[in-house]
């Protein structure tokens, strides 16, 4: 298995993307701020895992809206040969308007990845660079120093300060908080997709496409977890309620992290993903607090979901036509799909909808017009 580096869409040295950026040579950069400009050279810098070779944006790239670029692979694979996790690399668009993990009435709400390990995108980016089946660092000082010896240190004293290189546990908080800030920037929050048009009035949506809007907020009861209704401040729906729930997706045999061996994987073949519950209960908390969360997952966002696969935690289905499949008929007898991967707490909501072929295509066809940077 092969490690992977900055996106082919973005040039390959970090000094001649460090120069394009700070010439405003391109619209995306001229709208990004002194911080979130400092948080995308770091976000595409393959010199910040060890061995060299893997970025934020391996992972995450603006091709595949700022999804997994390998589309061949269920979950993610790190910057060392054959080193995977077990799950893939959901898009990052739209998580800035994540609310931090919190509890509230009946479960929790917010935080980022699928379990919501992360409090926010600040907490989240701080992980990665560490994490053993990612970008293997073996500490922060290792991360900081790099950063220190890098083509923008410039820029990061210019935002962090002087002497901010003195304390690397400080430097190390301020990588975070620069990657956070260019994830809150409008390149990964564009609002700009043909549905959004659409609610400006600008553009029409196909027959098709009308149908598919239509049984999302109704028959397909999509709307239930992703959200269509503006937000309190009146902002176009990010098409999630940043909340969780198991809809009983199935093991994928193809995952490969099933074959690492320890102490990468303790469980070997019997690894079972629990989710938000996993979460909780290696948090320490109680079994009343964990087992109603095992086997829930963060609802991800559907925008740009066209551009996103493989679908679900564990990359099981390659097609989005699969995934509302799935939802239509999981509990069809004969449907085809294999058991729930953690059969506790199940979602009763979905699983026999009634759609017809063409309402699973005109959903498809509706989430289709919330891809980014749509052009009439």
């Amino acid at each position: 298995m092969k490690s992977r580096s900055v996106p082919e869409s973005f040039p390959a040295g970090t000094a001649l993307l460090f120069g394009l950026l700070l010439m405003g040579t391109t619209a995306s950069a001229s709208a990004l701020t002194d911080k979130q400009t400092l948080g995308k050279l770091l976000f595409f810098d393959t010199d910040l895992s060890s061995p060299d070779g893997q970025a934020c944006g391996s992972c995450h790239d603006p091709s595949t809206a700022f999804s997994d670029p390998d589309k061949g692979l269920p979950v993610s694979g790190g910057v060392l040969p054959l080193r995977v996790g077990p799950r893939n690399a959901p898009t990052i668009t739209y998580l800035a308007t994540a609310p931090d993990f919190a509890p509230i009435a009946g479960g929790f709400i917010g935080g980022q990845f699928w379990d919501s390990r992360a409090a926010n995108l600040f907490e989240q980016a701080k992980l990665p660079f560490l994490n053993t089946l990612e970008m293997h660092n073996p500490n922060r000082k290792l991360v900081v120093h790099d950063v220190e010896k890098g083509e923008y240190a410039d820029l990061f004293r210019q935002v962090y300060g002087t002497n901010v290189f003195d304390n690397y546990e400080a430097a190390y908080n301020d990588i975070a908080d620069a990657i956070a800030a260019f994830e809150r920037s409008p390149e990964l929050n564009k609002f700009n997709s043909k549905f959004d048009l659409f609610l400006q009035g600008e553009v029409d949506l196909t027959t098709q496409e009308t149908e598919g809007l239509a049984i999302f907020n109704g028959k397909g009861q999509c709307f239930r977890c992703h959200v269509t209704t503006p937000n309190s401040d009146g902002d176009p729906p990010v098409f999630t309620s940043f909340r969780f729930a198991n809809i009983g997706v199935p093991r994928n045999p193809d995952n490969p992290f099933y074959s690492l061996l320890l102490p990468l994987n303790p469980d070997g073949a019997g690894f079972v993903d629990d989710g938000l519950g996993g979460f909780l209960r290696d948090m320490g908390e109680p079994p009343e607090v964990y087992e109603p969360q095992l086997g829930r997952m963060n609802f991800p966002t559907v925008r740009n979901v066209a551009k996103t696969s493989p679908y679900m935690h564990n990359g099981v289905f390659p097609e989005l036509k699969t995934v509302v499949h799935f939802f239509n008929t999981r509990d069809v007898l004969g449907s085809g799909f294999d058991p729930p991967e953690t059969p506790t707490n199940v979602s009763t909501v979905i699983g026999n909808l009634g759609l017809t072929e063409e309402e699973e295509n005109a959903l498809v066809a509706f989430m289709e017009t919330l891809t980014d940077d749509y052009e009439p």
